[in-house]
């Protein structure tokens, strides 16, 4: 969707000149009325609706004060997109600039897509300092140029924007709900209430780790290795993603043989991020259970699709999260793995149960094109509007 504007009655302006940043403190908040606290964890990377805060009651020294109608922009990190439009009162954290816009040449309404604009984000990472947490700052900031339309062209941009950014936040909110109502349905016809464990469901060496570091090591891994191995980092959305995966020699992966993957085994991760689940397909036949993923391998009787939905569910997910061991990083062993509870539906309620959720996917599927889409004309319209990457 490109707008074909005429920009020719459209000047050139520095942020600075046309955007304040406001640093007023207050002392007391609860006095002033003001019960939300708002950090740089409450910004949601590419949000512009604040939907979470903290509570003044937990305590805070956080004393900038925010207003509604101003638009927020995290300094730090600024490769995060940290950037919202307030809608409500609220002290800020000190990491959180709070832009106000000069209503005689920038509509208030109009400034958070700009801040939202690659050009903005590009020229705010090019300003940034620091190795470990980059910050930029508003002197810098404020010699960012771009091209402003008339006051009256801004009310219809404005108006555009929004009407697409409401399109963006409905179909994502719709997405998040019928994700909700998945996972419980899964949970329900799933997961079950401890009737089992994992371990009912495998022969003796159906759960088996990876190998360690040093049964494969880092010279193995070749550029033309004929036998992929699937990391935790290959598992995405239910799926083994080749992109940044690495490779053995056939002849290597040969001597460890009991890792070999069959279709129908599902892989985890040992450690770190514990949501992350793959199921082997026909595709994956003989590839290698890699060094920090898990292999459970049911037995032949036992649907493998509904194994696979049980060990993706959020009950399992905050389950293995509370049994495993480490505290830095979360790690997990064959006996965590093997005690997963588990209680799969008989024979006779499982196409119903598969019926329930594939529904739930078609609407999923369904939500998340509208929600590309709405991303995908926000994204053009911006472009047309600032500039920056096409």
């Amino acid at each position: 969707m490109t707008l074909n504007l005429d920009k020719s009655t459209w000047k050139r302006v520095a942020f600075g000149d046309v955007v304040k940043n406001v640093n007023v403190t207050v002392k007391d908040a609860e006095a002033a009325g003001i019960d939300r606290v708002i950090a740089m964890e409450h910004l949601d990377p590419g949000e512009l609706k604040i939907s979470r805060w903290g509570s003044l009651d937990a305590g805070t020294t956080f004393t900038r004060r925010v207003r509604p109608g101003q638009t927020l922009f995290g300094k730090r990190r600024a490769y995060q997109r940290k950037a919202a439009y307030a809608e409500f009162d609220a002290i800020t954290s000190a990491d959180i600039l709070v832009f106000e816009a000069d209503a005689t040449q920038l509509l208030p309404e109009l400034l958070p897509f700009l801040v939202q604009s690659d050009g903005f984000y590009d020229h705010a990472l090019g300003t940034s300092a620091g190795s470990l947490s980059p910050r930029t700052n508003w002197r810098d900031l404020a010699n960012y140029e771009f091209e402003l339309p008339p006051l009256d062209e801004q009310k219809g941009l404005a108006g555009l924007l929004w009407a697409v950014e409401r399109e963006r936040q409905s179909a994502g909110s719709l997405g998040k709900a019928i994700g909700r109502v998945r996972d419980v349905v899964i949970d329900e016809r799933f997961v079950g209430h401890g009737e089992g464990v994992l371990q009912d469901l495998c022969d003796s060496d159906g759960i088996r780790i990876g190998p360690f570091g040093a049964q494969l090591h880092a010279y193995d891994y070749v550029e033309d290795g004929e036998c992929p191995v699937v990391m935790p980092q290959d598992m995405v959305d239910g799926r083994i993603s080749t992109e940044d995966i690495q490779r053995i020699t056939n002849e290597r992966a040969d001597d460890l043989a009991v890792h070999r993957l069959r279709a129908g085994d599902v892989i985890l991760p040992r450690r770190g991020e514990l949501d992350r689940r793959a199921l082997v397909t026909e595709a994956e036949e003989g590839w290698l259970c890699g060094t920090g993923s898990v292999r459970v391998r049911v037995r032949p009787e036992v649907p493998t699709r509904a194994v696979f939905l049980a060990l993706s569910s959020t009950a399992t997910v905050t389950w293995l999260k509370a049994n495993a061991t480490g505290t830095t990083m979360p790690n997990l062993n064959a006996g965590i793995v093997a005690r997963i509870p588990i209680s799969l539906p008989e024979s006779a309620a499982l196409d119903p149960a598969f019926s329930e959720i594939d529904r739930l996917d078609d609407a999923l599927a369904l939500t998340q094109s509208r929600l590309s889409g709405a991303v995908a004309v926000m994204r053009s319209l911006a472009t047309d509007i600032f500039g920056g990457r096409a």
